[in-house]
Formats: structure tokens, C-alpha cells, sequence
């Protein structure tokens, strides 16, 4: 009898712990949600996943569902071919913060209710119809909505007012109609917004102050002007619509401000009395413009004009002469003299007299200053600014319409590349002659800086090399910045090295050589023949163009002076473009000179010996890096022979390939100062090609004189 509570005790607590597991962990309005859910998306195949409300989602892991205690937070189900609809619960998931049902087929109308927490919402690539439902009124937690390749053949609804926390929003692929609703203004955190691909018509005033840096409005029918705001965004694609190419029309004509309600009633005394006089000025004292007044004001202005005139023509010699003094200054001395030459021995001085002798290596000063030439070039000048007066631009300036109309209002279909500084178009110009239009982030503050901008387009546009891009234009209206740079028909060397398209043809040995001299050559002239040197900060195959022949032209040369000035956001992009190239020590200290570029040129000729990228996080770990892999294979010619790019097919000659991994290991040593400078790079690169056209003509003569001897044997068996 004693131990009768006891056993009581233990039943009740195993029939409590019973009754938990019967219940489940679930929350049962969640359980209740993800039933109606799962028959409406006609009961897939879903691991652990039961119909008719059963079932415990949290307690059995059901797959892509997502708990944090008893409640459904997260439901993440992409590319599961799930059919059917949402069903009409979705508002039951009282906790749930993401929805991913995206890259499946799930059809009908969109729900009406919205789990009320939502923050990602992802159904994108299905076939729902309709349009927003009212219920999006109350989602202000909403912070990603993708809807984008669905049926939405309706208007956007006024329903946006709320979602003053979402940064992005996708509608793109759909079949919209109709104007921007007026709540997209309140939409003050939006950074992303795709509407591509739909027939949404009128303005896009609403956007004109939202915090955009990503907006695709591409082919719909929208028209009017582009809010000058979104033209200063780093990435708009707005081709196919019907836009305004004309200057957008000017904000009204000043009008004088109305009268100030402190000003007193006329008769002296603060009474309290605040109307404003009247047209015929019975507010003033009859009194106040007496004759001495009416004298003395006149006397005033006089004098003042006289001081003015005196002062501005005063100014204007100063200028004169200060511009007279720095084009005889220019007139005399060259901005790219040649630098003097490191004290070398008597074969190196000889082959380098050779090397600059050579046609390519011609140095081209720039043009003398044409005072009415700069006139009709220079950019509008803010008052009171010298410094743009003084740069001379030997590149043509081009208005924004010009390059609108070569771009085709810089399309997607005319995109052809992007950095760290902003995206490049293909354009062709009234001429025909087809360039490439660097749009230059706006959001960088030297290009806010319209003296530094000109100065750093001045430098770039008297880069004179056979190896260099060359600038042809600047843009710098309506606070755009645009570079215009001749259109090279090959592409990029690392499209061609790393493209699997098989139309595009593979590059030869001779072929790849050729290319690395033409880069090496251009950043000699760089770091040793300019003065002040350039030390390029961004090399890679990237910025390496082709042309129809296969020349290399090294782009972006310069342009790195706008990013020492730029954002923290355009450091931190540009070292992830270039990671893979960069230089240990530009890694971990951000320390970057000409031998960093010597670096990365190595990385480059890594890539044309063997075909591989940078940096590859397809292939297994120990040879993600191509650096890291390759480096100590260089000096074994069997490991070598096993890492030169398939491409080639084993034609190439043995001894070539041997020196071109020489240099690569000078070039990617981990210690700056054990890198060779690039006029020694440029000397091996010709002592390289100097001795296979030997070795070529070595063979040939062996190869008549073998042809003679068999001639010759040939002729006494027929005696």
C-alpha cells in the first residue's frame, strides 16, 4: 500500500509523456497550415510529408521545412515540380519568415491571405495569376518578394505602402500592365528592382527617390524622362522603352520668394499685423525713398560695377598667363618622356636599344594644345574652378545623347562586360566605327569631382602604345561618366581561354606567346617608360582584348587612379574580381607597386600554359588555386607536360614550354623583390621567340636537306 503513490506517480507522468508524442511538436495551427498546403500542391511526393493534418513537421524533419520550437518558420521547397496552388491557409503560418517555392508549376490565382511575418518570399518560375493581393498592405516585415516569370497579366495594385523594409523586388517575366502605382514611394529601402519583360506603360516618377542601385526596367512601354537620381545608379538597364532622348525639360523659371510674414504693416510699429503689401506698395512708408537715398543707391551700384570689372580682368589676365607659361611648359618637355634606363650590362643595353627601336614601341607625345580645340571639347566648367581649364583632352568629348543613341540606351543586349568601376556597352557611333562605353559607377566620390576626373581622363588619353587600349572619348554631362575606348572584335583573352562554347576557336602555342609578349610589353611601357610610372593594380585576362589579328591590348590602363579615390565598396569589389591575380602582399597588407602587376602578369601566363582559371571552385581543393597547384610542377618537365592546357593537343615545342615556365616563376615569387622588373620579362619573352624561329628554321633546312638527299638517291636508282 505504501508504494501505491509511487506507481500512480510513474503512470501518470508515462501517460503525460504519451499524450505529448501523440500530440506531436508542432504547433497545431502550423500542422493545420501545411495540411491544406500539401493538398493543395495535389499531395507530392515529399519526404515525411502526410496529408489530412497529420503528421508532426517539426518532431518528424519533414524535408524543407525548417523549425525553431514548436513553430514553422521556414518552408524551402525550389525545383520539386510541385503542381496544384498555395491553397487558402498561407495566413495560418503564424511564425514563418520564408517561403521558397520557387522553379516550380504551381498555377492559378495568388492567395489573397500572406503568412503575417513573411520576410523572403520566393515564387518565382511557376504559373500563378493575378496580381497583389490586398493582404500585402500589412506585410511590413517583407524584405525579398521574387515573382518574377510567372502569368501576372494584371495592374500593380496600390498595395505597396507598407513594405518600407523590402530590399528587393522581382516582377520581371510576367504580363503587368498599366502605370507605377504612387505607393512604390514609400518603398524607402528597395536597392534591387527587376521589372523587365512586362507592358507597364506612363512614367517612373515614383522611383525617382528610392535608394536604387540595381534597377532593370527593360523592354515595357514606358515613357517620359529618366529621374536624373536613377541615371546616377550604378547598374540601369531601361533599353525597349519609349523614353525621351532629349534633355529633360528644365525646372521652372526663379520667381522671387513671397514676402516674409515678419515683415512689419508700413507704419513702423509691431503691432502684430503681418498681411503682406499690397502691388502698389501702400505697405512701404510713404516716406522711406527720399531723393538722398534714391542718389546713394545709384552712386553705390556704380561703384560696385567698377570694382567688378576691375576684379574680373584682373582674373582673366592671371588665367591668360598662367595658361600661356604651361603650353610652352608642354611645348618643351613630353608628360611621357621616357624614363632613364636602369645601369644594365652592354648585351642587355644592346638588346633593350633594339627592343625600343622597334615600330610598336614608338612613342607618341601628345598633341599640342589647340586653344579653340579645348574650347569646343571642355565639359562645362563650375565657376570658379582653374584646374579644368589647364587639362588638355587629346580624346573627343561625346554628350550622353550620342552614346544613348550608339548604346541603344545602354541595352542588355549591348552589355558586354562589367568591373569594379561600372558596366561596358558595345556602341556604334554615327561614323561606324564600334566602340566600347565604360558607364563608371557615379556612386564613387572622384567621379563627383569633375577637375579629378578630367585630370585622370587626360592622363589616360595620352597613352600612346600599340600594346594599350586606346581612349577615344569622355563623357561628363548630367553628372554621367562615361569613357569611350576602341571595340576589339576577339573579346577578352579570358573568354577565349576559358569559354566551353566550341565555335570559338582555341589558341595555338605561337599563338599565346604572342600574347604574352604584346602584355608584357605593354606593362614595360607602363611602369618604365612613363613618367610618373603607372602601375596598372587590376591585370588579368580579363582586361587583356583582342583583336581580328590576335593582338593584345591591355585595357583599364590608368583608370586605377579613380579607384584610389573610390568607395570602400569599389576596393572591396575590385579585389574580388581581381582575387586569384593578386600579389601576397597587396592580400594581407593592401600594399600594391609595379612588381604586385609583375605578379599577376605571371598569373596570366600560368592560365595561357595551362588553360585553367585563378581561382576554380569546381575542381578539388588542392587544386582550386592555380598558383598554389602549378608552382612546383614549373621546373619538372614531365609534371609540366601533364599540366599544359588539352586545348593544344601536345603541339608545342618541348624547349618553349620549359622557358615559358621559367618565367612564370620569376614572375609569381612570393617576395616582391625577387620579381624581375617587366623590361627583363619583355627580354626573356623575345630571347624565347628569338630561339624557336631558330629551332623553326633549323628544321626546315634539316628537313630540305634530307628532301635533297632523298632526291639525290631517287635519281641514282633510276640511272
Amino acid at each position: 500500500m505504501e508504494k501505491l503513490p509511487v506507481l500512480i506517480c510513474v503512470l501518470m507522468m508515462t501517460l503525460s509523456s504519451l499524450l505529448s508524442f501523440t500530440h506531436g511538436l508542432t504547433d497545431p495551427q502550423d500542422v493545420s497550415a501545411i495540411g491544406v498546403l500539401y493538398a493543395s500542391l495535389n499531395s507530392p511526393q515529399l519526404t515525411g510529408w502526410k496529408g489530412s493534418g497529420g503528421g508532426d513537421p517539426c518532431g518528424e524533419s519533414w524535408v524543407g521545412v525548417t523549425c525553431t520550437g514548436s513553430s514553422i518558420t521556414s518552408i524551402k521547397l525550389p525545383g520539386r515540380n510541385l503542381g496544384g496552388s498555395l491553397g487558402y491557409a498561407l495566413d495560418k503560418f503564424a511564425s514563418l519568415v520564408t517561403l521558397d517555392l520557387s522553379n516550380n508549376q504551381i498555377g492559378h490565382s495568388f492567395p489573397y491571405q500572406m503568412p503575417p511575418v513573411i520576410q523572403e518570399l520566393y515564387l518565382n518560375n511557376n504559373q500563378l495569376t493575378g496580381g497583389l493581393p490586398y493582404s500585402f498592405t500589412s506585410l511590413s516585415t517583407l524584405t525579398h518578394l521574387n515573382l518574377g516569370n510567372n502569368q501576372l497579366h494584371t495592374q500593380i495594385s496600390d498595395v505597396l505602402q507598407s513594405l518600407v523594409n523590402l530590399l528587393s523586388m522581382d516582377l520581371s517575366n510576367n504580363e503587368l500592365i498599366g502605370k507605377l502605382p504612387q505607393s512604390f514611394t514609400s518603398l524607402k529601402s528597395l536597392n534591387t528592382l527587376n521589372l523587365e519583360n512586362n507592358q507597364l506603360t506612363g512614367n517612373i516618377d515614383v522611383l525617382g527617390h528610392l535608394p536604387l542601385q540595381n534597377v532593370d526596367i527593360q523592354n515595357n512601354q514606358f515613357s517620359g524622362w529618366i529621374p536624373s537620381n536613377l541615371l546616377n545608379i550604378p547598374n540601369l538597364r531601361s533599353g525597349g522603352n519609349q523614353f525621351s532622348t532629349s534633355p529633360a525639360p528644365p525646372s521652372p523659371p526663379f520667381t522671387n520668394a513671397p514676402p516674409s510674414p515678419l515683415q512689419g504693416s508700413g507704419n513702423g510699429s509691431n503691432s502684430g499685423s503681418h498681411s503682406p503689401p499690397s502691388a502698389t506698395g501702400q505697405g512701404q512708408s510713404k516716406n522711406f525713398w527720399t531723393g538722398g537715398k534714391i542718389a546713394g543707391i545709384a552712386v553705390a551700384c556704380l561703384l560696385g560695377l567698377v570694382a567688378a570689372g576691375l576684379i574680373l580682368a584682373f582674373l582673366l589676365w592671371k588665367k591668360r598667363a598662367e595658361t600661356d607659361d604651361e603650353e610652352k611648359q608642354v611645348e618643351r618637355t613630353s608628360w611621357l618622356a621616357p624614363a632613364v634606363a636602369p645601369v644594365k650590362g652592354p648585351q642587355w643595353e644592346k638588346s633593350e636599344k633594339k627592343l625600343r627601336d622597334s615600330p610598336e614601341n614608338v612613342l607618341l607625345k601628345p598633341p599640342p594644345f589647340e586653344k579653340s580645340k579645348l574650347q569646343g571639347e571642355r565639359s562645362p566648367v563650375k565657376s570658379g574652378s582653374n584646374k579644368s581649364i589647364k587639362i588638355s583632352m587629346a580624346a573627343t568629348t561625346f554628350s550622353v545623347a550620342d552614346l544613348q543613341v550608339a548604346t541603344s540606351s545602354f541595352g542588355q543586349e549591348n552589355l558586354i562586360g562589367e568591373g569594379s568601376l561600372g558596366r561596358v556597352y558595345r556602341g556604334e557611333l554615327q561614323t561606324g566605327k564600334l566602340v566600347a562605353v565604360k558607364k563608371i559607377d557615379s556612386s564613387a566620390p572622384p567621379v563627383q569631382n569633375e577637375d579629378e576626373f578630367l585630370g585622370i581622363v587626360s592622363t589616360i588619353a595620352r597613352l600612346r602604345h600599340a600594346n594599350v587600349l586606346e581612349l577615344v572619348g569622355h563623357c561628363t554631362e548630367h553628372g554621367q561618366r562615361l569613357l569611350v575606348y576602341d571595340y576589339m572584335h576577339k573579346g577578352t583573352l579570358y573568354d577565349i581561354l576559358h569559354s566551353s562554347d566550341d565555335k570559338i576557336k582555341k589558341l595555338s602555342w605561337n599563338q599565346r606567346v604572342k600574347i604574352a609578349m604584346g602584355a608584357a610589353r605593354a606593362l614595360e611601357y607602363l611602369h618604365e617608360v612613363c613618367l610618373p610610372t603607372i602601375v596598372h593594380k587590376n591585370f588579368k585576362s580579363a582586361n587583356i582584348l583582342l583583336d581580328e589579328e590576335m593582338n593584345p591590348h591591355l585595357s583599364d590602363c590608368g583608370i586605377a587612379a579613380l579607384t584610389s579615390y573610390g568607395s570602400e565598396r569599389q576596393v572591396s569589389a575590385q579585389i574580388l574580381g581581381s582575387f586569384g591575380y593578386s600579389a601576397p602582399e597587396y592580400a594581407m597588407s593592401g600594399t600594391y607597386t609595379a612588381k604586385s602587376d609583375v605578379y599577376s602578369f605571371g598569373v596570366v601566363m600560368l592560365e595561357l600554359l595551362t588553360g585553367r582559371k585563378p581561382l576554380d571552385s569546381s575542381r578539388k581543393r588542392s587544386q582550386q588555386s592555380l598558383v598554389r597547384w602549378a608552382t612546383p610542377q614549373l621546373h619538372d618537365i614531365d609534371a609540366l607536360s601533364r599540366m599544359v592546357d588539352p586545348a593544344l593537343k601536345g603541339i608545342y615545342p618541348a624547349k618553349s614550354l620549359s622557358r615559358f615556365a621559367d618565367i612564370i616563376s620569376l614572375c609569381v615569387q612570393p617576395e616582391p623583390e625577387f620579381r624581375p622588373p617587366m623590361s627583363e620579362v619583355v627580354q626573356a619573352l623575345v630571347r624565347l621567340m628569338q630561339r624557336a624561329s631558330l629551332s623553326k628554321r633549323r628544321s626546315a633546312d634539316n628537313l630540305s636537306a634530307s628532301q635533297r638527299s632523298l632526291d639525290r638517291d631517287d635519281t641514282i636508282e633510276e640511272n
